[in-house]
């Protein structure tokens, strides 16, 4: 066997490759990255099945962050066009979450701004959306910046499901990206969020700078954090951040280094996230085979996304499932629904019985 075979049968056994094998298998990948690619589709069967979940997120506060990271269109210290304004109601937030559960998603994520939400009010309005999108069928996951754990536990008893902090990218490259706050923070909120009894979404933003090694350094320290789930999002610079001079990284090495983080954690989630579609382009399908087995669907924080009828038609064209089908679809196509839906039309009785 050569490399990619042997990393393929360590990672088949469910602990996952080295970073130093990671860091091979990134470079042997350049010469054969579609053997690469389909190691890491069936990594992705074997261990979360044919099935595509689809998330939905709501900025439900926007804008006036106090901290600094380079990369982000909300933070007050950089001069960018996107809107501010205070937590939305409950009601509001639940609304969307049903459109979002409509649209195909199995979790609907409460993101705010800021370094954490501090006044009593804004958490009530929270925990009351959060069990109104329990209610409607739907399992409501947040991402409110840092936590300790008595809220992680005040969290869990209203009913949350799943708590997301990204680590953005290496402890060893953090000082590039953000001064306000310090590395372990980020690393503390997750662990009080995992001894709460919350499952723990902590992923990444590529094309920051960093190198494939500090990806590499990242995937292990959420290995040894042993989160649930692992976003990969891919920087879509914005005008006015620090980070909008950057060119976009080139399409087969985003796909590269979610196929080697499948290698490295092949029993966990990974979800394809912001800045998919314009990174990726028409590549976009190969984020799945690359060994993705989720997605966010719908817009982001302050980009906009596809419509979610777009990302069912792509997982039924490569032959997968979507855990949720839509309610409702504008896209029949001869009778059938491209995207798996039920189809709104009334059946016609047959002429013959």
């Amino acid at each position: 066997m050569d490399l990619i075979d042997t990393l393929n049968q360590k990672a088949l056994k469910g602990t996952g490759i080295s970073a130093s094998e990671a860091l091979e298998l990134f470079i042997e990948g350049a010469g054969s990255p579609n053997r690469v690619f389909a190691a890491a589709s069936g990594l992705r069967e074997q261990f979360k099945g044919r099935n595509i979940v689809l998330c939905g997120i709501t900025n439900a506060k926007s804008g006036r962050c106090s901290e600094d990271c380079k990369f982000c269109a909300q933070s007050s210290h950089y001069p960018t066009d996107v809107p501010s304004y205070p937590l939305k109601p409950a009601k509001q937030m639940i609304a969307e979450a049903l459109q979002s559960k409509k649209d195909g998603a199995e979790f609907f994520g409460i993101v705010t701004s800021g370094k954490t939400v501090k006044t009593k009010k804004e958490w009530t309005e929270i925990f009351k959306a959060i069990e109104g999108m329990n209610k409607i069928g739907i399992s409501p996951c947040a991402s409110l910046g840092m936590i300790n754990l008595e809220r992680a536990r005040e969290l869990k008893a209203a009913g949350l499901y799943r708590y997301h902090h990204n680590l953005e990218t290496a402890r060893s490259f953090f000082k590039n990206i953000c001064t306000t706050h310090d590395y372990e923070e980020n690393v503390e909120t997750i662990r009080a969020a995992k001894t709460a009894g919350l499952s723990v979404c902590a992923g990444t933003l590529i094309g920051m700078g960093e190198s494939v090694t500090h990806r590499i350094e990242l995937a292990a320290a959420l290995r040894k954090l042993d989160v649930d789930s692992v976003p990969v999002n891919i920087l879509n610079p914005i005008k006015g951040t620090p980070l909008d001079y950057l060119t976009p990284l080139p399409p087969m090495e985003i796909l590269m280094t979610i196929a080697v983080f499948r290698f490295m954690l092949p029993d966990k989630d990974i979800r394809l996230c912001g800045g998919k579609e314009k990174n990726l382009r028409q590549l976009l399908p190969l984020g799945i085979i690359a060994g993705a087995n989720s997605l966010i669907t719908g817009n982001y924080l302050t980009t906009t996304g596809r419509e979610s009828r777009l990302d069912h038609e792509m997982i039924v064209d490569l032959g997968l499932v979507p855990t949720r089908i839509l309610d409702t679809c504008r896209c029949d196509m001869e009778g059938k629904n491209a995207c798996g839906a039920a189809s709104n039309k009334k059946k016609k009785k047959p002429l013959h019985p």
